[in-house]
């Protein structure tokens, strides 16, 4: 698919209930929408996240990671959900007091 079936696309409402599935988006979206996402989360207080990002090559999983490294809103992240599904990766947020 090319960029312009992306910009031709009308936005739809993200669902916050803890499960955001990073297929839909563009990789140049995530580094915007994963902090928003958790903000809005966090909004409704849900502290538990489950980021699809898939499995492919590992970057879209990589630059997830970095971001979630750097959000003063997350306690731990790990790699997974179950038994091997490393395309997805659960994030524990910090209640805010």
């Amino acid at each position: 698919m090319d960029d312009d079936y992306f910009e031709n696309e009308e936005a739809h409402e993200l669902p916050i209930n803890g499960i955001l599935d990073l297929h839909f988006f563009q990789p140049k979206e995530v580094k915007d929408l994963v902090p928003d996402y958790i903000e809005a989360c966090l909004e409704k207080e849900i502290y538990q996240l489950r980021i699809i990002h898939g499995k492919g090559t590992g970057t879209l999983r990589r630059l997830v990671h970095s971001i979630l490294e750097k959000h003063p809103d997350v306690e731990a992240f790990y790699l997974g959900t179950g038994t091997g599904n490393w395309g997805a990766t659960s994030v524990d947020l910090r209640k805010r007091g």
